[in-house]
């Protein structure tokens, strides 16, 4: 495994990304630099905190499809990474949340209008940044924050008629996460001067390789033992919100689901319960079809990425692919 997560990485694509991650985090901190003190520290507040930074990653790799030197790269890859802090600390309003990656949220720590204008501000960079990337690279952030509000309105609204709620839920993170995962891919490769069907390859490949960095997650929030996460295990049973895990058994029509499906059905206030309940998710059959589904998006990542051409590049996302699908196992 390399410093970067990705198994079998070539040790001078290592280098390159791990140096051009650095230029990424500089900028990441310069971008933010305004000349309001509050919105300079409540900006920093999530920047500080880390996480995976997948986004910014997965923008230095799928340069290396075409040329990874190229103008514009570092500042795409920052883009990838204020726009997704942005939706955080909105999140982090609307889900009410008292932690964000292992921090206290912002909304929490100052307050909610403070944590919404600090999202505001967020996405005002973001923008100043795109313009010296030109039309086509304002266009697909246009589109990709579209498809975050969708995502975040559909969840907010609830799963409408003729459609399942676990079809309405993977329309939801397919929308709130896969689309900037699949953007970030696409900046690199549009960026860098990769063909157009490379371009192709790696927009379509996030877009999947999203929805099992998500679902993942929801895996994790029930099988974890650790912080993995960032998030306490259980907390979206403490919270009320649905999971791929959740929703398995909240459609089952199985009479012996019917206790759990009561207690899945609101918030689980109670300590106890909380525990109990993630006992019974560890072992009901509702997280192995979570795990078939996750491993079925996984597949078809890969498949898109059958399509690249033979290189560091191609065998990075292949171990990148291989490294988030194996978080569930």
């Amino acid at each position: 495994m390399s410093h970067i997560g990705i198994p079998d990485l070539n040790p001078a694509l290592e280098a390159e990304l791990l140096s051009r991650m650095q230029e990424v985090e500089a900028a990441l901190r310069f971008a933010i630099e305004g000349k309001y003190p509050l919105v300079i520290e409540t900006s920093r507040h999530l920047v500080d905190a880390g996480g995976k930074r997948l986004r910014p990653l997965l923008t230095l790799i799928a340069s290396h499809l075409g040329d990874p030197r190229a103008k514009g790269i570092i500042e795409a890859a920052v883009v990838c990474e204020l726009t997704h802090l942005g939706t955080l600390y909105h999140d982090d309003v609307m889900d009410e949340a008292p932690l964000r990656r292992g921090v206290e949220s912002a909304n929490n720590r100052w307050t909610n209008t403070v944590a919404i204008l600090t999202g505001d501000y967020l996405f005002a960079k973001t923008s100043q940044l795109l313009a010296d990337l030109g039309p086509e690279a304002v266009r697909l952030q246009a589109l990709t924050f579209e498809r975050l509000v969708i995502g975040q309105i559909m969840e907010t609204q609830g799963s409408t008629a003729g459609k399942t709620a676990i079809d309405h839920y993977l329309g939801v993170i397919a929308d709130k996460t896969g689309s900037l995962i699949s953007a970030s891919a696409r900046y690199g490769a549009m960026i860098s001067g990769a063909s157009a069907e490379s371009m192709d390859a790696v927009t379509k490949f996030g877009e999947e390789i999203g929805m099992v960095f998500q679902l993942a997650d929801d895996i994790i929030d029930i099988a974890s033992t650790s912080n993995e996460s960032g998030k306490t295990p259980g907390t979206d049973l403490r919270e009320g919100i649905p999971t791929i895990v959740t929703l398995f058994i909240l459609e089952s029509n199985d009479p012996s689901d019917a206790e759990l499906k009561k207690i899945l059905s609101a918030p689980i206030t109670d300590e106890k319960i909380v525990d109990a309940t993630i006992a019974k998710l560890r072992n009901h059959k509702a997280l192995t079809q979570a795990r078939e589904l996750t491993a079925q998006y996984g597949n078809a990542a890969l498949k898109h990425l059958e399509r690249l051409p033979a290189g560091p590049a191609k065998d990075a996302l292949v171990g990148l692919s291989q490294a988030v699908i194996n978080r569930t196992a």
